[in-house]
């Protein structure tokens, strides 16, 4: 059973990944519907809402209790969040709760001791209750959403693809939620065939979604989109082949690490280029800070991966 430290540092860490993530999919969905569909804008915008309090209320309390390494590693937020979310909010005329960002800046890691453990854990866990509830909701409508759209009765600019691949997000986020409230120990070795198989999938349909994102005129990155899309395919197999035992995992954990370090530069330098206006396609610059987010999500899973793997 997870001690009430870990339980604590763990569920604060993954909301502050994860229900950015969740306000950032809303707002995804609000911005990519037609004004016909004022009702679907109306309900995405209502769940960002929700989740804007939601992650206030985690950042409220997350001062000195999240670790330094998690904070340093830009999965909650990066240098270039900020930014993104002012120029999306300006492309958009959706308002952005740009305040919790600016309040995430100030976070410091690791100085747990000084918090009445007991009292702040009665907190954490009114906050995944409320996490949970809040993401059941939203896996619903999009799920919704994708049947309604593969059955052309609604339009939007997200492809079918990209609702699925948050839906699936979505369903992670509250598995985890659910596994931290019964206080479940991770059994890593089994944490890694599955999360390595869900997230080199997930690098894999980023790539395709810058890809297919861009101006036709922008060939480079268009190549590089799709170099990083096959790559990423190739280790989605590798990983499923590792879970029958027949390839070492530490081989696919290797090769996962250095292909998501070097997406998570390309990321890195999208987000720059949309920033400054250089790059010609149709994605809003909070999107390519959201996957640049999810690479560094990714990566710290994998060094805890590969130290484990060390360790055996």
């Amino acid at each position: 059973m997870l001690s009430i430290d870990n339980f604590i540092r763990q569920s604060l860490e993954l909301h502050l990944h994860f229900a950015r993530t969740m306000k950032e999919h809303s707002f995804f969905l609000e911005a990519g519907f037609t004004p016909k569909n004022k009702d679907y804008i109306d309900e995405a915008d209502a769940f960002r809402m929700a989740f804007d309090n939601l992650l206030f209320d985690v950042v409220s309390i997350a001062d000195g209790v999240v670790s330094r390494e998690f904070l340093e590693d830009g999965e909650a937020i990066t240098p270039y969040t900020l930014d993104a979310e002012k120029a999306s909010e300006y492309y958009t005329g959706v308002k952005i709760a740009t305040n919790i960002t600016r309040l995430e800046q100030e976070l410091m890691g690791d100085s747990f001791s000084r918090h009445n453990h007991e009292e702040l854990g009665k907190k954490v866990v009114a906050i995944n209750n409320r996490a949970l509830e809040l993401t059941a909701g939203l896996i619903r409508f999009k799920t919704k959403l994708l049947s309604e759209v593969l059955s052309c009765k609604v339009f939007t600019v997200n492809y079918p693809l990209l609702i699925d691949h948050i839906m699936r997000e979505a369903k992670l986020y509250f598995t985890l939620v659910k596994r931290l409230q019964e206080r479940e120990d991770i059994d890593l070795e089994r944490e890694a065939y599955e999360q390595e198989y869900f997230w080199n999938r997930i690098m894999a349909e980023h790539a395709k979604f810058v890809r297919g994102l861009l101006d036709p005129t922008e060939d480079e990155l268009i190549n590089t989109s799709n170099n990083f899309g096959r790559e990423f395919d190739k280790l989605t197999m590798e990983a499923r082949v590792a879970m029958n035992k027949s390839v070492p995992l530490s081989k696919v954990t290797d090769d996962s690490y250095k292909a998501t370090l070097a997406i998570g530069k390309f990321k890195e330098q999208g987000t720059i280029g949309l920033l400054e206006c250089k790059i010609k396609s149709i994605i809003l610059p909070l999107l390519g800070d959201h996957i640049l987010r999810e690479a560094n999500h990714y990566l710290r899973l994998l060094k805890i991966f590969k130290r484990a793997g060390d360790m055996d």
